[in-house]
């Protein structure tokens, strides 16, 4: 029997202090250690949905806003913003915060798709907020787009060689 859910009861939220160790030579955080952060708290919100367990499939449309560096924190936010047969979008954003001043901005953008290991029954979403609701009336349209850029990496990858480059 299919449930309901509302995106806030999948919603995530983990909060970082820039650290020496997240810098690149630019002195900004590496774009690799915020994409860790951010499947990890977005594989939180699939888990609340899904209630079993969940794998990254894919990670898109992300992008860098505004760079975090030392004296920064960082805020990320998810939830579910759409539900498929096996499959969930998740959208992350992240908000930074200025810690000397208060001053918060976004810093970066995403959506992550996570697929159920097995199939379970997954619930029908409810978006209550404006936000919410913008992003989960336009569900549909990234999941078609997705579909078919997954048939033409299909022909993509049937031209890679795995040929031992040396």
């Amino acid at each position: 029997m299919t449930h309901t859910i509302t995106c806030r009861q999948t919603l995530a939220v983990t909060s970082h202090r820039v650290l020496a160790s997240d810098l690149n030579e630019h002195e900004t955080v590496y774009g690799g250690r915020l994409l860790s952060l951010l499947d990890g708290t977005a594989s939180i919100s699939a888990s609340r949905c899904a209630r079993t367990q969940c794998v990254t499939g894919l990670v898109e449309d992300v992008d860098f806003i505004a760079p975090f560096t030392l004296q920064d924190s960082l805020c990320i936010e998810t939830y579910v913003t759409g539900i498929g047969q096996r499959s969930l979008e998740v959208f992350a954003k992240v908000i930074g915060e200025h810690l000397n001043t208060g001053e918060r901005f976004l810093g970066a953008t995403a959506f992550l798709t996570f697929v159920t290991l097995e199939k379970v029954d997954l619930p029908t979403l409810l978006p209550e907020t404006p936000e919410e609701k913008a992003l989960c009336q336009d569900f549909s349209t990234r999941q078609a787009t997705r579909k078919q850029k997954r048939q033409a990496k299909k022909a993509l990858f049937k031209q890679l060689t795995l040929e031992t480059p040396w």
